[in-house]
């Protein structure tokens, strides 16, 4: 059986690093695993919320610096040429490049006891037998495992056939542009109109800006010319920049985070915001509350109890993104998004509450429950109060 620890957490992104640092310091003998050598590339936006910021104190006890994040407080709202809203004392959306970024989360893990076995791709998985089997022949087992592995889980796959629906996961696709002299460069840009169902971006980052697209991608079957077309816009040719592409579970929320001692943070388990596309919150929060539990359980009844103690945590964020999906269709849907645009150009208010949600200032919860039938009536005309 090879080496036996208390967790095993597979996925070295912000998830299983959140994971790693939670479970040693609570006294695990955890192993984290990941295919890639870090640091490492990633497809991200890199938009770094107030969300973000409170996870990332509270987890691993670091701030924003202006060595991983650049802040901004700009922000333009934009349907294709048309400006929707442009606002220069925006609520503070920070960004970063996930390279470095996510290097910065594993070293605080490690330093705080996480083992590591980086740059070791996986041969097999027995989630029944709690046993990985390393390429290099090496075997490593636990009572608890966490998948933290991203949209395309390979710990989805072998606990459900999948790791995502098809006719539901997002698709996106992005290159990094130099700042120097360009007009937006100091500016958040969202583009409601550059995709379907989805939107294109530009953040600025400490030493480029991110352009890119992303969707449902049913819907955007052929993403490469969206990204060519929104390029074409900014005058850049997508083919010399060499994009890049990348699924995004863009709000599937898991019924059921995992299976037996087997359970699933971030990405894999479908915990990415389903309007604003935002990830990161919730990889770390659902990372440190997987690893909690699992914490709790080998403490306690046993770890079949990880995955309803996981359940019951992780609960409230997948109430969030719910209600998130709710509201996606006044977004997105084709025949309904011109109305909410020219409501949106028309109402500094409504303008505030969308960057709230934006930067993670605010929850979907705060809007109340009335929120999506009182927005969808002021789209069709008709008047009512402005509160939540």
């Amino acid at each position: 059986m090879g080496r036996r620890r208390d967790l095993i957490v597979i996925g070295g992104g912000p998830a299983g690093a959140a994971a790693g640092i939670t479970a040693a310091r609570a006294g695990l003998d955890v192993l984290l695993i990941d295919k890639a050598t870090f640091p490492r590339e990633k497809l991200c936006g890199g938009g770094f919320t107030g969300r973000s910021r409170r996870h990332m104190g509270e987890i691993f006890g670091r701030d924003v610096t202006p060595d991983l994040f650049l802040p901004c407080n700009r922000f333009r709202l934009t349907a294709g040429a048309r400006t929707v809203a442009e606002l220069a004392d925006a609520p503070t959306i920070w960004l970063t490049m996930r390279r470095a970024f996510d290097a910065m989360l594993l070293s605080a893990a490690e330093d705080a006891g996480c083992g590591m076995a980086t740059g070791q791709r996986i041969a097999s998985f027995d989630p029944k037998l709690g046993q990985v089997v390393l390429a290099s022949g090496e075997e490593v087992s636990a009572p608890v495992i966490i998948g933290a592995d991203g949209a395309t889980s390979m710990v989805a796959r072998r606990l459900f056939g999948r790791a995502y629906d098809p006719a539901r996961v997002g698709f996106g696709m992005e290159v990094e542009l130099p700042r120097d002299g360009a007009s937006d460069a100091d500016a958040v840009e969202i583009d409601l109109s550059a995709a379907e169902w989805g939107y294109g971006w530009s953040f600025p980052k400490p030493g480029s800006i991110t352009v890119g697209v992303g969707g449902i991608h049913r819907r955007n079957p052929t993403m490469p010319a969206t990204l060519d077309r929104f390029l074409g816009g900014r005058d850049q040719d997508a083919a010399r920049l060499r994009p890049r592409g990348a699924f995004l579970p863009f709000g599937e929320v898991r019924p059921v985070p995992g299976m037996g001692t087997t359970l699933l943070a971030g990405d894999a388990a479908g915990l990415v915001d389903p309007i604003t596309g935002e990830g990161i919150a919730w990889a770390m929060k659902s990372g440190q509350l997987a690893a909690g539990a699992a914490a709790e359980a080998l403490a306690g009844r046993g770890p079949e109890m990880a995955l309803p103690r996981y359940r019951r945590a992780i609960a409230p964020i997948c109430a969030e993104l719910r209600r998130a999906r709710a509201l996606r269709w006044l977004f997105y849907q084709p025949m309904l998004q011109p109305a909410f645009l020219r409501l949106l150009a028309g109402e500094p208010r409504l303008q505030r509450r969308y960057l709230a949600l934006l930067s993670g200032e605010a929850d979907y919860a705060d809007l109340g429950w009335r929120a999506l039938p009182r927005l969808a009536a002021r789209m069709a005309g008709r008047s009512f109060l402005t509160g939540a």
